[in-house]
């Protein structure tokens, strides 16, 4: 936070800094009310605790959630946009693309949790990022294509997409294990009155709403976190260029993956791409090879180094996409990349705990609307149990997975699905309205998204930045 302050920054930037951050952080506080409702319905639906005693309890654990996670799925958040926008973006249009992207993504946000739908926070949030990232291609003159990562775009749709579906089909698949393993009546049984359920029930449904709340935090807080680092890369690039808890064991470790990228690449040639990846690779080595920490740099030999190593990762990956290479090299390349991209992929302390903070307090607040539609408007009959727990235990493990794996995904359509799984196979039936509403929101919100995060960029970036000032060129030249 201190590096905001050393006088780098005028008043008008600064200003307009914190007004982003605070947005951002708003979106997090948005987003702990309209999606961790979903953790909660099931617990006050089936009278397991009391409404304020269940968001409460969930607010706390989202924000341990928050804190112990860990930073794979905020990199992808960053990673959606093209290396080529983040670092040669001018100051001006990268504060609007932040601006843009977060409007549009809040606006969206506030629009589906007034209509109580339970539509994703992570899907709003990746379409603005896209949004914004076309647009700022189209206008920097490398057309609207080249404004998106592709290729990690294609790798978090897939987690979207499929997420959902595995949440309707195993939630289903559990609760028909269960009825087949458990024969008490009661786990089956709706709640009778304010009466809460048998303990073993009680304590299983608290324990299962807190895994949610958990995993919800580790998840949707790291897409917080990215999102707020984004901000900072976008706006401050000179202050954070480079990781400054860089040091010098890290040092070691990066020159020794250096070596190990030189030994892929000798056994493995490919004349056009070689020279250039060797050519990065020897400014990264003769930048930081005598260092104990990167804070020694001054801030444009910060911002090269930022250059040199995210042009690296372009050209390896490219490299990687060129040469079929054997599982060994394959995997020695994806870790010296790994450890490469530590020198510009990091976290900064106070945006886990403001992020933290956010998420935790906005699940207190605001989460009647979408619980009523989870808990009431999703199947025919009242929410069981039983169902409560399967979908819920279904959700836990199909967000910890994807957050081992790096990946962001819904927990509100996850879990909503999980719950429709339950009612399916205990042909409760189904309310197809409230589906078909779920559904039409889980369509529209990236497409609505994209084309409201273009839109305000485009209109923001005519007005505000001169067209010289809008173009930049690609971070790396192949032909």
């Amino acid at each position: 936070m201190l590096a905001l302050f050393d006088g780098a920054i005028g008043g008008l930037p600064l200003f307009l800094l914190f007004v982003c951050l605070a947005i951002a952080l708003g979106f997090e506080f948005v987003n702990g009310f309209h999606d961790t409702a979903n953790a909660v319905a099931t617990v006050i639906y089936t009278k397991s605790l009391k409404p304020h005693h269940a968001v409460v309890w969930s607010g706390l654990v989202n924000l341990v959630g928050v804190l112990l996670s860990g930073g794979a799925v905020a990199f992808s958040i960053v990673h959606l946009l093209p290396m080529d926008i983040l670092v040669n973006i001018g100051s001006t249009a990268g504060m609007l693309m932040v601006a843009c992207l977060l409007i549009a993504a809040l606006v969206w946000n506030l629009s589906t949790w007034y209509f109580g739908l339970p539509a994703s926070s992570s899907h709003a949030l990746i379409g603005s990022i896209v949004g914004v990232g076309m647009a700022a291609s189209a206008f920097g003159g490398q057309g609207v294509a080249a404004g998106v990562n592709w290729d990690k775009l294609k790798e978090i749709a897939l987690a979207l997409v499929v997420s959902p579906l595995i949440g309707f089909a195993f939630a289903g698949l559990l609760l028909l294990i269960l009825k087949v393993t458990i024969k008490d009546p009661k786990l089956y049984s709706e709640p009778q009155g304010d009466a809460p359920p048998p303990f073993f029930i009680r304590l299983l449904l608290i324990g299962t709403c807190t895994g949610v709340s958990f995993s919800h935090g580790s998840n949707d807080g790291q897409k917080g976190i990215g999102l707020v680092m984004l901000i900072l890369i976008g706006m401050v690039p000179l202050q954070f260029a480079v990781n400054p808890k860089f040091d010098g064991t890290d040092v070691h470790e990066t020159l020794s993956s250096i070596r190990n990228v030189r030994e892929v690449i000798r056994m493995n040639p490919e004349p056009k791409l070689a020279p250039k990846i060797e050519e990065n690779l020897a400014k990264i080595e003769s930048r930081i090879g005598n260092l104990n920490s990167l804070d020694t740099l001054s801030q444009p030999e910060k911002a090269e180094l930022r250059r040199t190593v995210m042009a690296s990762d372009v050209l390896l990956n490219k490299y990687s996409k060129a040469v079929k290479l054997d599982k060994p090299y394959a995997e020695s390349l994806k870790s010296s990349r790994k450890k490469l991209m530590s020198i510009v992929d990091f976290v900064v302390g106070w945006v886990i705990y403001a992020v933290a903070l956010a998420l935790g307090l906005g699940t207190m607040f605001g989460w009647k609307r979408i619980v009523v539609t989870v808990g009431e408007k999703i199947g025919k009959t009242h929410l069981t149990y039983a169902q409560g727990a399967a979908a819920e235990l279904v959700a836990f493990a199909t967000i910890m997975s994807a957050d081992k794996i790096g990946v962001p995904v819904s927990t509100t359509h996850i879990l909503s699905s999980g719950i429709a799984g339950t009612m399916a196979a205990n042909r409760s039936g189904l309310q197809f309205k409230t589906i078909r509403n779920i559904a039409l929101a889980w369509v529209l919100t990236v497409p609505v998204t994209i084309l409201l995060a273009a839109a305000l960029y485009f209109a923001a970036v005519s007005i505000v930045v001169k067209p010289e000032a809008r173009t930049f060129a690609p971070l790396v030249q192949t032909k």
